[in-house]
């Protein structure tokens, strides 16, 4: 581990490179100098302090690094003040908590094997600007204060997002061009490889992809570059830390002891027995070499879980066999069943080995929305997608309790996978949840849902035009022996050097993550995998298409319905009313629900097809333009002193004045006309607001005329 023998500098540290077209900025020295590493990260108008601290004493008894990244976002970094009744930030929101995750992601790695002092990295939003980079500062912030701090970091490790445009990747785009990009990725890297890329795209080539990231890493090691000048500059030593010694001599008796059982034992099918068996075969060895010496019994854990991994990797690169007895390149079975639950509007059974979701597809009106209050603004989303992973999917007892990062994290990467997908409102202009209900688990379960959520979504009748499948893939290395794994299980997962999820349809990756435990990946390495990934996908695709080819024709009989149409947004007004009037009477007459937004969009919502079509025309009645000169078939609605107000139109009334009633003079209107009576009217002109001046006379006159010329001819 690197140190710093020169003394710190005294006051503020500042570097800097250029990124794109702004001015990346680091700077130590000023704020929060009372925990163990602090950088103010700077680029364009957004800030971020990250800081981290780290415990002097190791917990002893435990097996795993406590390490806990959190993201926050300050809402007057925004200019804005938190809504609600508390008017403060409290619980982390669906971002904070993914952002946490992405920080988390490339920096956990790097800390050396065996290290066990509770550490909290802290990165907080301190002003948000449009470069949409917060997120990839908090990752540069968080390594760049662990390199500043006595604690032991492998690092650096930076970060930038990829954009596609027009052909063209883009560096760290802003928010405007990533709506508009086709591609966006967010890749972080060390000097020598990208360890973890999280992003979705439009169904781009795996070509594509390798290319975006090649692209990253260039500029990712120019800002490794300013990480390592700045420690240089106003770094910490770093503090001493020994890796636990291990005691070969132990590990060759536990060897010997276990012989060709611990094989036979990994090869025992089925998750939970193979589970079983190892505790067993664990339990066995602690009697037969440790007795009761307690320090004793946790050295042979280690040897014996050290041994587990050497056996299931050198299986897979000496004799191409993986402990359920699959092909490095062999899928599990696959089951796929639709319609499962008869009273959802959309349902799927998605199996692949002894992974199962079930996902359920939920219709819903714009009412159902979920409304997004983030710093970037207010915001609405109409499609939603929620992974549950229950205790009872992989044997255990726990607590239920609200969805963990995990949960959280899933989700959010099969929603990406299908958002490509999702048609626009114009189309189909509902308000769509999925909920994956993860059964039973044994690797790939957001894959799996990602599959499933495809299949609920065709069962429900949404107008997707492909499915979406998604695979896990891994990988084990030693030296120069390589073997990409497809559909991995959770041993692999656990055991192996990487976790690569791919999902995408027959023409491209819509949404990719990766997590990197080792170095070196090579971009041979790389497309060897996306290939055996392309292969994969292919054929998940195909048994999908087997169970269901094609959206429904039908939405469930207990969806709402909804119909649209498009009117004049000038036309709004007429069709909401005065005080709401006339959109009021349009509903109790049909008992619809109506919505209409800015753009003249409507929607008639209603189980009742008859029902919408009558709102319909009532609607394309009082949006019809009136025209001056012609003749209509009116009803009288009100009768006053100085003439009538006639409905010529569905919700279009115009002034009948008593002087265009009749040829002769009248006295009194009633003495011609009565409320709810049908009477031919001509539109004569139209007001400064634009309603219509009606002439019964002139109507009478015209009618006239036209019999007149009937009996000429």
């Amino acid at each position: 581990m690197e140190t710093v023998e020169s003394e710190r500098a005294s006051g503020p540290v500042v570097v800097e490179c250029k990124v794109r077209d702004k001015i990346l900025q680091l700077e130590t020295g000023e704020l929060a100098k009372q925990s163990d590493g602090a950088v103010v990260v700077r680029f364009g108008d957004t800030i971020v302090l990250a800081t981290v601290v780290s415990e002097e004493e190791p917990k002893e008894d435990l097996d795993f690094f406590p390490l806990t990244i959190d993201y926050q976002e300050k809402a007057y970094a925004a200019g804005k003040i938190p809504g609600g009744f508390i008017k403060r930030e409290g619980k982390p929101s669906e971002r904070e908590v993914l952002v946490s995750r992405l920080i988390d992601r490339p920096i956990r790695p790097l800390f050396p094997e065996g290290y066990r002092c509770e550490t909290q990295g802290i990165v907080s939003v301190l002003s948000y600007g449009d470069e949409n980079a917060s997120d990839i500062l908090g990752i540069i912030g968080m390594s760049a204060a662990l390199m500043l701090s006595d604690i032991p970091f492998d690092g650096p490790v930076s970060a930038v997002r990829v954009g596609l445009l027009d052909g063209e990747f883009i560096i760290m785009p802003d928010t405007e061009e990533t709506e508009r990009s086709e591609l966006n990725f967010v890749v972080a890297g060390t000097d020598d490889a990208v360890v973890m890329v999280e992003g979705g795209a439009r169904e781009v080539s795996e070509e594509t992809v390798i290319r975006a990231l090649e692209f990253a890493h260039e500029h990712i090691k120019k800002i490794n570059e300013i990480q390592k000048e700045l420690r240089q500059l106003g770094g910490k030593p770093k503090r001493v830390f020994a890796q636990p010694e291990k005691d070969p001599q132990l590990k060759e008796r536990v060897r010997e002891y276990l012989g060709e059982r611990l094989r036979d034992t990994l090869m025992v099918q089925g998750k939970l027995q193979r589970q079983k068996a190892l505790q067993g075969l664990l339990e066995e060895t602690l009697t037969a070499l440790a007795h009761e010496d307690e320090e004793l019994q946790k050295k042979v854990k280690d040897a014996f879980e050290d041994l587990e991994k050497e056996t299931m990797r050198r299986m897979i690169l000496e004799e191409g066999i993986r402990v359920d007895g699959r092909k490095p390149d062999e899928i599990r079975p696959i089951y796929c069943r639709v319609g499962f639950l008869p009273r959802v509007h959309g349902s799927a059974l998605f199996v692949r080995g002894e992974t199962q979701a079930l996902v359920a597809t939920t219709l819903g009106t714009s009412e159902d929305e979920q409304k997004i209050d983030s710093l970037e603004g207010e915001s609405f989303k109409a499609f939603m997608l929620h992974y549950n992973f229950p205790p009872f999917s992989v044997g255990e007892v726990k607590r239920l309790g609200a969805p963990g990062r995990r949960e959280i994290g899933h989700g959010a990467l099969a929603e990406r996978a299908l958002m490509p997908l999702i048609p626009p409102k114009e189309r189909f202009p509902y308000t769509i949840r999925v909920v994956s209900d993860i059964l039973e688990s044994n690797g790939s379960s957001s894959m799996a849902t990602v599959c499933g959520a495809s299949l609920a979504l065709m069962d429900a009748g949404v107008p997707i035009d492909t499915h979406v499948a998604g695979v896990a893939m891994g990988l084990v290395k030693e030296g120069d022996r390589t073997v990409v794994l497809t559909d991995i299980l959770g041993m692999e997962d656990h055991l192996g050097d990487m976790d690569f999820k791919v999902a995408g349809t027959s023409k491209g990756i819509t949404a990719f993550q990766m997590d990197v435990k080792i170095a070196g990946i090579t971009s041979e390495i790389m497309q060897r995998a996306l290939e055996q990934a392309r292969q994969a996908r292919l054929f998940i695709l195909q048994k999908m298409k087997e169970t269901l080819p094609a959206p429904r024709k039908q939405l469930s009989p207990y969806a709402p319905r909804i119909f649209t149409m498009q009117i004049k947004p000038e036309k709004i007004r007429d069709v909401i009313g005065v005080g709401g009037k006339v959109i009021r009477s349009i509903i109790e007459q049909t008992g619809v629900k109506i919505e209409i937004e800015d753009s003249g969009l409507v929607h008639i919502i209603s189980n009742n097809e008859e029902a919408a079509k009558k709102a319909r025309e009532i609607i394309e009645g009082i949006t019809r333009e009136v025209e001056v000169g012609q003749i209509y078939l009116g009803k009288v609605k009100r009768i006053v002193d100085f003439g009538a107000f006639v409905e010529i139109q569905p919700g279009v009334e115009g002034l009948l004045h008593i002087s265009q009633i009749s040829d002769r003079r009248i006295s009194k209107v009633s003495d011609i006309l009565k409320v709810g009576e049908e009477v031919l009217v001509k539109v004569i002109d139209l007001d400064e607001l634009g309603r219509p001046r009606l002439s019964r006379r002139e109507a009478l006159h015209e009618k006239t005329r036209d019999k007149h010329r009937t009996r000429v001819r």
